[in-house]
């Protein structure tokens, strides 16, 4: 499974990295970062097909996560059908609006990643 990681915190990757690391030497996962939203626009164009998941942050600068949410599901109906939001801030605006505009999941920083691990497991085999 090809997942899309998108949050302008450089050492995010390097997280995802360690704590998935068993799952990727496996073959299970693939990650592919972008550190911001637009970045992971510019990504989706060339690897739309490839990427299943996407996992992004909610408050990055310039474009948010709720408005990178919104432009794939409006303009991109291609995109990948899981998208995951993750914010250090879980309060119930952000929640209302990611699932208003058609986030599958809502995770709040930091990432449990025993958690994390289950969800991606019961969608990998599912």
């Amino acid at each position: 499974m090809k997942i899309l990681v998108v949050d302008d915190e450089p050492d995010v990757q390097a997280l995802f990295e360690q704590r998935f690391r068993r799952e990727i030497r496996a073959g299970e996962f693939q990650f592919s970062f972008s550190f911001s939203g637009e970045d992971a626009l510019n990504y989706l164009e060339n690897h739309a097909s490839e990427v299943v998941m996407i996992l992004s942050d909610i408050n990055m600068p310039g474009m948010s996560g709720i408005e990178l949410l919104r432009s794939i599901r409006k303009d991109r109906p291609m995109a990948p059908p899981v998208i995951m939001m993750i914010t250090a801030y879980g309060d119930k605006e952000n929640y209302e609006q990611a699932m208003k505009f058609g986030a599958d999941d809502f995770l709040t920083k930091p990432v449990n990643f025993t958690e994390l691990k289950q969800k991606l497991q019961e969608r990998y085999e599912g």
